[in-house]
């Protein structure tokens, strides 16, 4: 097994899917994380859809340099990938929403009192 290769690849497409994913969804949005309602839509999409891509760019390159267990290594570099894609989007899904500064909520104006 090529350890080195699997996980220098595993790096890179973490980086730059996670990476590109998370400012392409602030450039669109203006925020690195979707709120919990979902309320991002299409840019949220969008900004799956580079990770993925980088992911299966990384499979490819460690499938086409290996010559053995050519299937193994792909796979293996595919669920490192995505877990730590994963974990990159938790992470700023978490210091994103926690570090945020509390919305201020008015209080209701009170009801007209029907003097008379």
């Amino acid at each position: 097994m090529r350890w080195k290769l699997l996980i220098i690849a595993s790096l890179a497409a973490v980086v730059a899917g996670a990476g590109g994913g998370a400012l392409l969804l602030y450039l669109l949005t203006g925020r690195a994380a979707v709120a919990p309602a979902g309320d991002a839509g299409w840019p949220a999409l969008a900004a799956l859809v580079l990770p993925l891509a980088a992911i299966t760019y990384a499979c490819v390159f460690v499938y086409r340099r290996t010559a053995r267990r050519r299937r193994l290594q792909a796979a293996l570099t595919a669920l490192v990938s995505l877990s730590l894609t994963l974990a990159v989007y938790f992470a700023i899904a978490i210091y994103t929403t926690c570090c945020a500064p509390p919305l201020e909520r008015t209080p209701p104006a009170p009801a007209p009192r029907n003097v008379g």
